[in-house]
């Protein structure tokens, strides 16, 4: 798995960095920062989109009763308003890095660009299916939103976010006209936007 890893990295203690949750129109963008412990190897990591949501949730208990140190952060969707989602991942990211209790002497973001980090960085594009450290954190940040989404559900279950975890389905688009956006709707993103408008 660690077999893309770049020389910059040998020998160091590295993070690696993923987010979740740039396209859905609703929610937190929410992004994790693993360093793994190359004494507790953890098997099939792979990117989170590959996996079963059961499979996931197994990882993610031993991602985090394993790895020396995780974190997971996010930007809210006023943030995501403000700033651009770019711009929101980056700071989730960013966040997840500055919350680990180790600080990491190099990180691997999964994408084409780095937030600005205390320590050196490299985007890794699909880093989350070629670097162990990007595919933990794609996992946790996985589940971390998709949990988000579920107790979203319990709230507002008319809006079946549980099903389409935020995402533009025609199910979400249905509810969105039906019942207009809620308070956690991202509302720079254009079929939100447009329903705010009328």
């Amino acid at each position: 798995m660690n077999e893309g890893q770049l020389d910059s990295s040998v020998g160091k203690l590295v993070a690696g960095v993923d987010e979740v949750g740039r396209g859905p129109l609703v929610g937190n963008v929410v992004a994790a920062a693993v360093i793994l412990d190359p004494d507790q190897p953890i098997s099939g990591l792979a990117d989170s989109k590959k996996l079963s949501e059961k499979r996931r949730e197994s990882l993610y208990h031993e991602i985090i009763s394993k790895a020396k140190s995780w974190c997971i952060a996010s930007a809210s969707p006023a943030e995501i308003d403000q700033l651009n989602i770019l711009h929101a991942s980056m700071l989730a990211m960013k966040r997840a890095v500055e919350g680990l209790s180790i600080t990491p002497e190099f990180a691997y973001i999964d994408g084409n660009r780095c937030p600005d980090l205390v320590c050196p960085s490299e985007a890794v594009i699909k880093g989350d299916s070629k670097i162990a450290e990007i595919s933990a954190a794609s996992i946790i940040a996985k589940v971390a939103r998709d949990r988000e989404m579920k107790e979203l559900d319990l709230l507002y279950p008319e809006y079946g976010f549980a099903k389409h975890k935020g995402y533009p389905t025609a199910l979400h688009f249905t509810a969105l006209k039906l019942h207009g956006p809620l308070a956690e709707h991202r509302r720079s993103f254009k079929p939100v936007k447009q329903l705010l408008e009328k």
